[in-house]
Protein backbone atom coordinates (compact mmCIF):
# COMPACT_ATOMS: atom_id res chain seq x y z
CA UNK A 1 0.00 0.00 0.00
CA UNK A 2 1.12 3.69 -0.21
CA UNK A 3 3.05 4.85 2.48
CA UNK A 4 2.93 8.90 3.52
CA UNK A 5 3.85 10.84 6.37
CA UNK A 6 1.53 10.85 8.90
CA UNK A 7 0.40 14.94 9.19
CA UNK A 8 0.13 13.92 13.46
CA UNK A 9 3.24 12.06 14.02
CA UNK A 10 5.49 11.49 11.37
CA UNK A 11 5.62 7.57 11.08
CA UNK A 12 4.32 5.93 8.41
CA UNK A 13 0.66 6.35 7.31
CA UNK A 14 -0.38 2.88 5.07
CA UNK A 15 -3.33 3.55 3.41
CA UNK A 16 -5.01 2.33 -0.33
CA UNK A 17 -5.70 3.65 -3.56
CA UNK A 18 -9.52 2.39 -3.28
CA UNK A 19 -10.16 4.36 -0.39
CA UNK A 20 -10.54 7.76 -2.00
CA UNK A 21 -13.95 6.13 -3.59
CA UNK A 22 -15.29 4.40 -0.77
CA UNK A 23 -17.77 6.59 1.94
CA UNK A 24 -15.58 4.79 5.01
CA UNK A 25 -12.10 5.07 3.49
CA UNK A 26 -9.52 6.62 5.62
CA UNK A 27 -11.06 5.94 8.43
CA UNK A 28 -14.59 7.07 7.65
CA UNK A 29 -12.56 10.36 6.71
CA UNK A 30 -11.52 10.94 10.39
CA UNK A 31 -7.93 9.52 9.48
CA UNK A 32 -5.57 11.34 7.28
CA UNK A 33 -7.53 11.50 3.79
CA UNK A 34 -5.22 11.03 0.41
CA UNK A 35 -7.69 11.24 -2.18
CA UNK A 36 -5.72 14.53 -3.67
CA UNK A 37 -3.33 11.89 -4.50
CA UNK A 38 -5.22 9.63 -6.43
CA UNK A 39 -6.61 12.83 -8.33
CA UNK A 40 -3.35 14.10 -9.18
CA UNK A 41 -2.57 10.46 -10.41
CA UNK A 42 -5.40 10.47 -12.61
CA UNK A 43 -5.70 14.34 -13.85
CA UNK A 44 -1.96 13.86 -15.00
CA UNK A 45 -3.37 10.25 -16.98
CA UNK A 46 -5.41 12.92 -18.68
CA UNK A 47 -8.90 12.24 -16.79
CA UNK A 48 -11.22 15.10 -15.41
CA UNK A 49 -11.97 14.28 -11.68
CA UNK A 50 -14.61 15.47 -9.64
CA UNK A 51 -13.95 15.48 -5.88
CA UNK A 52 -16.68 16.00 -3.40
CA UNK A 53 -17.04 16.15 0.56
CA UNK A 54 -19.31 12.98 1.35
CA UNK A 55 -21.43 13.26 4.74
CA UNK A 56 -19.69 15.27 7.33
CA UNK A 57 -15.90 14.80 6.91
CA UNK A 58 -14.48 12.23 3.95
CA UNK A 59 -13.55 13.15 0.47
CA UNK A 60 -14.53 10.90 -2.55
CA UNK A 61 -13.47 10.81 -6.06
CA UNK A 62 -17.15 11.21 -7.28
CA UNK A 63 -16.53 11.53 -11.08
CA UNK A 64 -13.65 10.62 -13.72
CA UNK A 65 -14.51 11.59 -17.27
CA UNK A 66 -12.39 10.77 -20.72
CA UNK A 67 -13.58 12.80 -23.14
CA UNK A 68 -16.47 13.95 -21.58
CA UNK A 69 -17.73 10.62 -20.78
CA UNK A 70 -18.48 9.37 -17.54
CA UNK A 71 -16.13 6.09 -16.27
CA UNK A 72 -17.72 5.98 -12.81
CA UNK A 73 -21.31 3.81 -13.29
CA UNK A 74 -23.45 5.79 -11.32
CA UNK A 75 -26.41 4.44 -13.61
CA UNK A 76 -25.82 1.16 -12.80
CA UNK A 77 -27.99 -0.22 -10.33
CA UNK A 78 -25.74 -3.36 -9.81
CA UNK A 79 -23.01 -0.84 -8.57
CA UNK A 80 -23.41 0.98 -5.13
CA UNK A 81 -21.03 3.98 -5.55
CA UNK A 82 -19.35 4.82 -2.74
CA UNK A 83 -19.85 0.91 -0.48
CA UNK A 84 -18.86 -1.46 -3.31
CA UNK A 85 -14.90 -2.00 -4.01
CA UNK A 86 -13.56 0.58 -6.83
CA UNK A 87 -11.65 -2.68 -8.46
CA UNK A 88 -15.26 -4.21 -9.34
CA UNK A 89 -16.90 -0.76 -11.23
CA UNK A 90 -13.89 0.84 -12.91
CA UNK A 91 -12.62 0.33 -15.90
CA UNK A 92 -9.60 -1.90 -15.87
CA UNK A 93 -6.81 0.76 -17.61
CA UNK A 94 -7.80 2.81 -14.69
CA UNK A 95 -7.66 0.05 -12.12
CA UNK A 96 -4.16 -0.68 -13.66
CA UNK A 97 -3.13 2.78 -13.70
CA UNK A 98 -4.13 3.37 -9.90
CA UNK A 99 -2.06 0.09 -9.30
CA UNK A 100 1.16 1.24 -10.73
CA UNK A 101 0.94 4.75 -9.19
CA UNK A 102 -0.09 3.62 -6.12
CA UNK A 103 1.01 0.25 -5.82
CA UNK A 104 -0.50 -2.00 -3.01
CA UNK A 105 3.07 -2.78 -1.65
CA UNK A 106 4.22 0.87 -0.89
Amino acid sequence: MPISTCDHCGGDYRWSWTEAFEKFGFGDGDGQVETWQVEAVLVEAGFDVTVEGWGLHNTLITSIKQDKIELIPHDDPEVSFGYDDPRTYLPAPIVALLDRALPETG
